[in-house]
This record gives C-alpha cells, structure tokens and sequence, in this order.
C-alpha cells in the first residue's frame, strides 16, 4: 500500500514518511515499511490517505455502548444505578448477538484494532461476544463480569461467587488464545466495592492459573475510594485490597487509577501492574484529573480506554484530546511537567497499550515482522476549511502538526479502512445522505 505512513518505533521516537510504503504479506505480516522509493512501484495506492497503527483500547464495557452520552457530571456510584445495571441486567445471549457485532465495527470504524472488553455477568452473553468477534475480526481481550457483594441477578452472595467463577474458568478455557491468540480472556471482577475477599482472591488465582489477563477498576472516584475504605478495613488503601487479593502483575489492568496515593502507585510500578488512563470518561461523569505526567516519570506503566459508556466516545482520538486537555488544565494549577506532544499520545495509544497487554512485539507499531494491524485516515477531513486549494499549505508534511489535527480535529469519518493482520475489518455502513 502506498500512502503517507506515520508511526511510532519500537525503539523509541516516530517515523513518518509522507510518500511511504506498506507491505503486508499473505500470512498478514509486515514485509517492509519505509519510503516509496525503496520498494517496487507495485503498490495500491492509497494517497493522500495515512496509514497508522491501530489504536489499543485497553477499557470499553460492550453492554453500555447504547447508552453512550448519558448521565453526564452526576457521579460515579449514582451514574451506576440509574444507566449501567438496567442495561447489563438486560445484556442476554440474543441481546449480545444482535449488538456485540455493531459494536465490533463501530470500533474498527473509530479506528480500534485490539479492545479490552467487559462484559455483563451472563455466560451466554459471553460467548456470543467471542463468536462476533471471532468473526468479525478484531483483536480483543474479554471478560465476564464477576459480582457477588452487589449484583443485578437474583443468586445469593455464596451462589453468585461459586457460579461466576465456575463459568468464568469454563470461558477462559473455551476461548483464551483463541485463533493463535488474536482473542484473550480476562478474569473480570467488577471493583472491590461489588465482589468479595474470596472473588477477588480467587479470580486472580484463575487468571494466573491460565495465564489469561485480570482486570478491573481503581480509585475511580472519591466515593467509592472512601466506601472501599469503610468495606475492607484491613487494607492500607484501595490498591491493597487487590494486592491482598494476589491480584497485581503484568497481566493485570486496573482502570482509571485517578485517586492513588505515592505509595499506590510505588507498588503499581513495583508489581508491574497496567494502568488504563481514560480521561474523557473521567471528566464525564466529574471523578478528577489523573496526573498522567507523574505516572509516567515514575515508571508507570500507562495506556488510553474509552471507557464507554463512561466515556462518551469509542475513538481513542478523541479520548487523546481530553487527556491533552486534562494535561493543560494540571499545568495550569502548578504542575510544572512538560505535556504530552501529539506524537506521545499516538505512542500511548497504540505501542503503549499493546505494550500494557504484553503484546508489543506483536502490534502497536507498522515495523516489519510485527502483524499489519492498522488503520488508514483521510487528513482532508481535519481540515478546518475543507475544499481548500491544492496549492494552499496543510499539515500533512509535519508529523507533529498532523497527528495534532488527528487529535484537536478528529472527524468521525476520518477513518477509512481497519485491518488485523492484513485483514480487512468491517465498519459501520455509510449513513443516508
């Protein structure tokens, strides 16, 4: 494929060839990236398109897409009750098998290539997730949502903890690895305040014994950091309960992480334990400003999640803007760090996520012998004056400049083409003009 190629390196910095060149080979594999010149002129040719990296959404809760934009600013906990239970607790089989495969192209059309998907509680559910993204070709990490302290079905606590776990090891063996492992499970508890010592202890000592992922939410939101406080009073702080718990370690992602305190994050750094930053979802529903410049000076281990429905939107693009926006709005109280530059926030979006999954030399970047996961932009649709004169000067010569109109600007046609492993992935059909 010829097209302008932006992406970030392995070994650090960007490459960006406004007239570059793609191969991808018939096992999907990167063959060779670089300029135009240095390969054959037998190339479809795709300009003025840019081909980047897929983006890595390392938090979305499949279930609560329809509800995408609703409940804005009235908290976390009440924001749980009124908009996510209802559609979860409704989220069966056949409700799943109808929306699971919407969801799936709406992700590949904002750009996402590899998601990490919870689920509702419900086994079946599950399964008809898998087999839509069986199907439909994506990268995906998901999980069963495991609940026994608060749950919307009708078992007793002790019944609600003996069955999800049982069906949650019967999934994990079912689907883990999945097509040489472009499917995953994750062990999924909740957060500390819906599951019990014992569903936390023993989720994380299944996902270990499979070595499948485990994933969950943390100090999202001050009432819930103070009520996890209240439920389990043995603990130092909320990271505690899941270290307790046995839980931490590189195949653990914990979402949002707003509210940690320096030893939290000390031992997240220690235990090599994933943060998901979704900013746009915590601005959303008002839980705070994730100091993202500490994170990663300390060795954080950071990538981006929509987090919808808590988030209002499944572009990664999009959620970059408000994590810029958060970033200027931290420097602006006295945090003296340098911001994130666009070409950073595509590094945390792509190389950066699949780096949090243990996936890095698998994807997150277009470098030869990596799998072609990857997605093709329009940049004219960035354009703050569309129909512009050929002659008239535009971004696309300056990769920083680029990326920034990708992010500041982001269309939501500006993706035009999705694939995983040289895969063509389907997308949203065009709406009615």
């Amino acid at each position: 494929m010829r097209a302008a190629v932006l992406t970030p390196l392995a070994s650090g910095g960007t490459r960006f060839e406004p007239d570059g060149i793609l191969g991808v080979d018939a096992d999907g594999r990167i063959t060779h990236a670089g300029a135009f010149g240095e390969f054959g002129p037998d190339a479809v040719d795709l300009r003025p398109l840019v081909l980047m990296p897929g983006m890595v959404d390392l938090h979305v809760h499949l279930p609560q897409v329809p509800n995408a934009g609703l409940g804005a600013g009235i908290g976390l906990l009440p924001w749980l009750g009124r908009y996510v239970f209802p559609l979860e607790q409704a989220f069966d089989e056949t409700t799943a098998e109808r929306l699971a495969p919407r969801v799936f192209r709406a992700m590949a059309g904002a750009g996402t290539t590899t998601a990490v998907v919870h689920g509702a509680i419900f086994e079946p559910s599950l399964d008809a997730t898998f087999r839509a993204a069986e199907a439909h070709g994506i990268r995906a990490v998901i999980g069963k949502v495991m609940m026994d302290r608060v749950t919307y079905d009708r078992l007793t606590p002790e019944q609600a903890l003996q069955v999800s776990l049982r069906q949650s090891a019967e999934l994990c063996e079912r689907w883990h690895g999945r097509d040489d492992g472009r499917l995953a499970y994750a062990f999924t508890p909740r957060f500390a305040l819906a599951c019990s010592r014992e569903m936390l202890t023993e989720s994380a000592a299944l996902a270990a014994h499979y070595g499948a992922y485990w994933q969950t939410h943390l100090a999202e939101d001050a009432g819930e950091v103070a009520e996890v406080a209240r439920l389990f009073p043995e603990a130092r702080d909320y990271l505690d309960v899941y270290d307790r718990a046995g839980a931490l370690g590189p195949r653990t992602i914990l979402a949002h992480a707003v509210l940690l305190s320096q030893r939290e994050l000390e031992r997240l750094v220690e235990s090599g334990s994933r943060i998901a930053h979704c900013p746009a979802s915590n601005l959303f529903l008002g839980a705070g400003l994730m100091p993202l410049g500490h994170y990663l000076d300390v060795g954080g281990r950071v990538g981006l999640g929509s987090d919808v429905a808590g988030g209002p939107e499944l572009s990664l693009f999009s959620v970059m803007r408000a994590g810029a926006y958060v970033q200027g709005a931290l420097r602006g109280q006295g945090d003296a760090r340098p911001v994130l530059g666009p070409l950073d926030w595509l590094r945390l979006g792509t190389l950066d996520g699949a780096r949090a999954l243990g996936l890095e030399r698998v994807t997150g970047s277009l470098e030869v012998g990596k799998e072609a996961d990857l997605i093709a932009l329009d940049p004219a649709m960035t354009d703050p004056l569309p129909g512009a004169d050929p002659g008239e000067a535009d971004a696309s010569d300056d990769p920083e400049e680029l990326m920034g109109r990708m992010i500041f600007r982001a269309h939501p046609d500006m993706v035009r083409a999705a694939w995983v492993r040289g895969r063509l992935l389907e997308r949203p059909a065009a709406a009615p003009t």
